[in-house]
């Protein structure tokens, strides 16, 4: 274990129980901010009127049947 996560465990641990579910919250949130900031621009959804022209843009690819399987699409995020 590092330092830093050594640390962060000891502080952890004197932490009063009611404050734990704030910090778990709060670590996911870290770990959220993190894939954020290195998924690709084209899968972040920023506002609703992205999200409004990401799903047109989807729904035009499977008018023109630009698609692909399930297995593909999870081979596709694997490498993201």
């Amino acid at each position: 274990m590092s330092i830093e996560k050594q640390k962060l465990y000891n502080e952890i641990d004197t932490l009063p129980e009611e404050l734990t579910n704030q910090v778990i919250d709060f670590i996911k949130y870290l770990k959220l901010s993190h894939i954020n900031k290195e998924a690709p621009d084209s899968v972040i959804i920023k506002s609703k009127k992205d999200l409004k022209e990401k799903l047109q843009k989807g729904l035009n690819d499977i008018k023109s049947n630009k698609v692909y399987s399930l297995d593909e699409t999870f081979t596709k995020i694997d490498t993201i």
